[in-house]
């Protein structure tokens, strides 16, 4: 179902909240200190993308492929966005922000808080992302898609 457009801004309201909350998954741009993008998918449990307030968002950094290439960008370029995607219902929320990480070793208290405990995924970092923007797409041109357990709660997977 086709949602009505609404306007962005740089405070997070309960709508964003709730919808933030509902992913699994988002994308994720950084900028590499010689000027390129660089574009990953971050993936966990429903909801490890968390809310810190009007304006600030976190995420448990969980071990992958050990190539540390958005770290490493981060590290020179604090910029980075997201694009939190909802396929069943053709919605997408862009995020603009500033980011700071923070290592496992050096603030083990608020990487914990940031993992869910039922996740068997190696958090090594936390990543604090300060809006500087958000804003809403128009749903017209997003593909109705689903994942297993969108289908299985659908009953259409038996």
């Amino acid at each position: 179902m086709l949602q009505p457009e609404v306007r962005g801004g740089d405070r997070l309201t309960a709508r964003e909240a709730e919808f933030i909350a509902g992913r699994d998954g988002f994308y994720q741009a950084t900028v590499s200190e010689t000027g390129w993008p660089y574009v990953q998918f971050r993936g966990g449990p429903r909801g490890f993308l968390k809310i810190l307030g009007e304006t600030q968002i976190a995420y448990a950094d969980f071990r992958g492929n050990r190539q540390y290439v958005s770290v490493g960008n981060l590290s020179v370029d604090d910029r980075v966005s997201l694009i939190l995607m909802d396929y069943p219902n053709r919605r997408r929320l862009k995020i603009w922000g500033h980011a700071t990480t923070v290592d496992a070793a050096e603030a083990p208290a608020m990487v914990g808080a940031l993992q869910d405990e039922d996740y068997q995924a190696l958090s090594e970092r936390a990543v604090i992302i300060t809006i500087a923007a958000f804003d809403w797409n128009c749903p017209q041109h997003i593909p109705q898609r689903y994942s297993l357990d969108e289908l299985e709660q659908l009953k259409i997977l038996d």
